[in-house]
């Protein structure tokens, strides 16, 4: 592949997708249908915990992201686990339908799982929009806005004295000297070649 990077010019938003006991960012969410209660596609890693979790709960919620939301919430919801920090701790949420909903964010949608697509690395949960609200009605954050603001939204901080690598399209921090020919981030699977070096 000449330039993976093309896929930042796809349209698509930023969204804390949550569920009963978890929850991570997603940026793969479609609408595939029209009407009173539309269909929307999501796509989870499998290797996230909040797709296993979707796995046995029959509903998500999407808290859309504005550009002046604060990378608090990126890097709560997308850099760490529920299997060892609860996320919810320090955010502000409302549950709604049973379902947690981000109160700093332009609205929410809540889903009802209706069907499951797996492929090799994700599943595409086929959704059914229930239930939704506009809290503010400002500008969405895109993807391709997360991409050129990462650094400023992330505010990557790393354990002094060591060597760290920042991955370039998630903010994974590894540290060692040297980063494997094999590796791939655990966070969105790309390999060493989207790491750079941190400048000290």
């Amino acid at each position: 592949m000449k330039n993976k990077n093309i896929t930042r010019k796809i349209s698509q938003g930023v969204y804390v997708l949550t569920t009963n006991g978890g929850g991570c960012i997603v940026d793969a969410v479609s609408q595939i249908s029209s009407g009173d209660n539309p269909l929307i596609a999501v796509a989870v890693m499998k290797k996230n915990y909040t797709n296993s979790l979707l796995q046995k709960n029959n509903k998500l919620a999407l808290s859309v992201l504005g550009v002046e939301n604060s990378g608090e919430i990126i890097n709560t919801f997308g850099m760490k686990s529920m299997k060892d920090y609860d996320k919810f701790k320090d955010i502000d949420y409302t549950e709604i339908d049973g379902v947690p909903i981000i109160n700093d964010s332009l609205g929410y949608m809540i889903c009802e799982i209706v069907d499951k697509i797996e492929n090799e690395t994700h599943t595409l949960f086929i959704t059914k929009l229930i239930e939704g609200d506009l809290f503010k009605d400002k500008e969405a954050m895109t993807y391709q806005y997360y991409q050129e603001n990462k650094e400023d939204l992330l505010k990557v901080t790393t354990e002094k004295g060591k060597t760290a690598w920042i991955c370039t399209m998630c903010g994974y921090i590894y540290y060692g000297d040297e980063i494997p020919d094999d590796f791939k981030c655990p966070i969105c699977g790309v390999g060493k070649e989207y790491f750079k070096l941190k400048d000290n």
